[in-house]
Parts: C-alpha cells; structure tokens; sequence
C-alpha cells in the first residue's frame, strides 16, 4: 500500500461510512487515519468503528492511525417554552441561571463559569456567530445584554465568549468517561477540543499518561495569546476553523492558519488544517474549484495533513470526496513551485545529533538521487525530525513499537514499518532494504539513506547515516 502523497489524509467516520467495506475502500482511497468524532455515536459505535480498522490492518499488513476527538466543553442555551423566538436589534435579553424555559425576553445558560468571565461590553455570539449579543450589566448568575444582531433562536443553541479566557477544564465528566474508554480500546491520538492556554494541555497529559499522542486543536483566539507553547506541550495540533471563524472575523482565519501551521513547522510538530475543506461533496459527488484550492493551499503551506469531517462521516459520497482530496493532494506535490515554497520555508536544524542527521540524510538523499530515507525509531521522534526537514524523498519509519507505528501515519511523507529492531549493521541494512523492496520503493540497485542510533534499540539515540545500495536476496 504504498502511498504516492505525502500529505496525509484524516477521514471522520460516521453513519455513512460503518461498514467495513467503505472503511477499506476509504483507506485504500487514500485515507491515512480514521477520525472517531466522540460529539457524536455512542461507545459501541466507536468500538465497532476501531475493529473493523483494526481487522483491515492486521489483514493489509499497513499500521492505520485511529484519532479519537474528544468534545469537549459545549455552551448552549436552554429551552424555550413556546417554541423558537425571534431576537430584534436594539432589543434587551437576558441570560441567567434560572432553569426556567426561555421566552422573548430570557433564555436560561446553565454555565456559571461565563457569567464569572463577563463584564460590560463582552459580546456572545449564539447559534454559530449568527446572533450577536452585547453585556450591558453583569452579576454572578445574570447577563443583561443588547441585541446587536438579531434572528431567530431555539432550543440549545451554542454560545461562544470571543476574546475571552473562560474558566473551563478542557475536559468535562463526558470527556473523561470517553478518553478512559477510548485508551482502554486502544487509540493512537487523542484530539484536545476547546484548548484556551498550556495547562489544558497539561491536564491531558496527565490523564493520558504515554498511551496516546495528544493532539490540541486550535479553535478558541485565547490559545493563539500562548501558541508557542500549546504547541511545545503538544504531540500534534489541529487548525480546527470552524469554531475559529465564528469567535473572530472571517479574513482573519487564513492568517492565523498560516501562522498555527509556521509554528508547527518550526517546532516539528504534526499539524492538520481541518473544516469544511470540501464540504459542498456531502451533497454533491465533485467540490467547488474554491474548494480543492482550499485544499491545494494547506498542502502549499506545508500542513502534515488535511481531514475531512461531515464529507465522510455524513456525506453521500465519502469515497469519493477521499479520492478528489489525494487527487488534488498529488497534483500539488508534482508542482515544482510546492518544492520551491518547501526549500525556502525549510527550519534550520537544532543543535542536536537527531537533527544534525535528519538534515544530513535530507542532502545527502538528494544528491546521490536516493529512493528514500529509512528511519529506525522507537518511540517515533526520529522519523519526525527528518520530516520536520521535508526531503523530496519518501520516508519509512521502521519501528519494533506497535503504538509507535500506528502514531506515524499522521506524520507528513512517513511510511510506517512495524518490524523487529536491528541487531547489528547488516541486519540494519537487510531489514532496510526488506521494507524498500517488499512496499516499492525501491529496485535492485537504487540507493537508500538509512538512520539509526547505537546501540540498536535505544530510544533517542540517532546517531548514525548509511548509505546503503539496494540488492535483492
């Protein structure tokens, strides 16, 4: 199954996309990770969803990432007695903790914690950015507000807080009952919603314990006031841009896209731009051209992956929505100008023998025209620097660790091996030129960079480069 795109593909599973059939169908497609949406399905769904991946990777002999996306803490309004009411600009409304059903004047929001973060001139947005309500007067339990921009609102709309840091555990009573039961089964990355500053990463950490990458996604403005170092805690961070266009203006979100995925860049963290990338295909068997130019953009900026959400979980074509991205995704890689754009956005390595390699084996992989790169790697961070150095060369991650080898698929170019570690020099090349040969990249006679670290099976350790020549059994 070897791959000819190198940005990776994160592919939602849902309703319309269960059965074994269409999941085999969606990675053969072109789908590198499966995305289980926890906002979504219950626990058995998700079981059922993870066996089946798993049944297709023991049965293909590939490792396939599985990411778990946790809800996280979701702000809605209560109900209304009498049905849907229509909100006039200039008019008053008030929301407090009175669990009373709501009318034309008041509506009940049960989160004490955004009274607590109020003042005179916050605004809230309400049912996606769509009502726009500004604080006039404000207590602990009550928040008398000025309707800027009216419409109609129902039941359980949601409620963001732009611009302002709630008090709020990234993971609520649901999050924690879901992230247990999803690290019991055994997922690959767990996906943070609703990251506002480091220690929310923090407190993941501690519940994950190793057992999974943890991945912040990015979609409240309060996280981009501490981006550097959500990212520096972080395994891996999403661009998620629907909750970020709606808690700030529409032209802001390509800039801030650019910076998440620089930053990311620059601190050799996998990054994935995420929403709506091709979202006219839940309806409609091809995108719009701003759509696949959307898509084509992030593989520009050098985003390790692109994910599609409602387009496969919900859509009436998630085979094809995979298809068209990796499409597009493979035109863009044959672009001289996508090589270009990597060479002068290339970071400079750190003052350390892991990167001081990587960046060795990137050159010496392009002058001698070498096939590829093979990285041998424990826990995965080798692999992820030589990417970090984005070489015009397929990368293969060759690891003994299962969890490690199913985490790498995520990573940008990285092919993951799951095979036993060297023993010495020439089982290293042996094992090497098995992987190059055996998943084609390779044939007899091609040249292959390889990296490793001495002694053999010691995590952290790169620090060796050979160059070997491919030679059939």
């Amino acid at each position: 199954m070897k791959r000819q795109h190198r940005t990776k593909i994160v592919a939602t599973l849902g309703p319309a996309s269960s059965s074994a059939e269409t999941i085999e169908a969606l990675f053969r497609a072109g789908s590198d990770v499966f995305r289980l949406n926890f906002s979504h399905g219950s626990h058995n769904d998700h079981r059922l969803r993870y066996d089946i991946i798993r049944d297709l990777e023991q049965r293909l002999g590939r490792p396939i990432a599985i990411l778990m996306d946790l809800q996280g803490p979701k702000l809605r309004v209560g109900t209304f007695a009498k049905g849907p009411i229509d909100l006039a600009p200039g008019h008053g409304f008030r929301l407090d903790l009175d669990p009373a059903a709501g009318d034309g004047g008041r509506v009940t929001l049960p989160h004490e914690e955004i009274f607590a973060a109020l003042k005179a001139g916050t605004e809230l947005l309400l049912d996606d950015g769509k009502i726009r309500l500004r604080v006039r007067r404000c207590g602990k339990d009550f928040a008398e507000t000025t309707v800027v921009t009216g419409g109609p609102l129902s039941d359980r709309k949601g409620v963001n807080v732009p611009g302002v840091v709630l008090p709020l555990s990234p993971l609520t009573p649901k999050d924690r009952a879901d992230l247990a039961f999803g690290l019991d089964i055994g997922v690959d990355w767990v996906a943070l919603s609703f990251v506002q500053r480091p220690e929310d990463i923090a407190e993941a950490r501690r519940l994950i314990g190793g057992r999974a990458g943890v991945l912040a996604k990015l979609e409240k403005p309060a996280a981009m006031d501490s981006l550097e170092q959500i990212i520096a805690l972080s395994d891996a961070v999403m661009v998620a841009r629907g909750d970020l266009g709606v808690e700030m203006p529409p032209e802001d979100v390509p800039v801030l896209q650019k910076r998440i995925v620089r930053a990311s860049r620059k601190a050799g963290r996998p990054v994935i731009v995420a929403t709506q990338m091709l979202e006219s295909m839940i309806k409609a068997p091809t995108p719009t051209r701003a759509e696949a130019s959307d898509v084509a953009t992030a593989v520009y900026d050098g985003a390790d992956a692109v994910m599609l959400s409602a387009e496969t979980a919900s859509g009436d074509y998630p085979v094809e929505a995979v298809s068209i991205m990796n499409r597009i995704i493979e035109r863009v890689e044959k672009d001289p100008l996508y090589w270009k754009i990597a060479e002068a956005e290339r970071v400079e390595p750190e003052a350390t023998s892991a990167d001081a390699i990587g960046a060795a084996a990137r050159q010496t992989a392009h002058t001698l025209s070498a096939k590829a790169i093979v990285t041998y790697t424990t826990s995965g961070s080798t692999s992820l620097r030589i990417a970090r150095e984005r070489p015009d060369v397929p990368i293969l991650g060759l690891t003994p660790n299962l969890a490690t080898s199913r985490r790498l698929p995520l990573i940008w170019g990285v092919h993951s091996v799951y095979t036993e570690d060297a023993r010495n020099f020439p089982d290293m090349e042996d094992k090497a030129i098995a992987a190059v040969l055996g998943d084609g990249f390779a044939v007899d006679g091609d040249r292959i960079v390889i990296t490793a670290g001495v002694p053999f099976g010691t995590p952290g350790a790169t620090n060796i480069m050979r160059i070997a020549r491919v030679r059939k059994a």
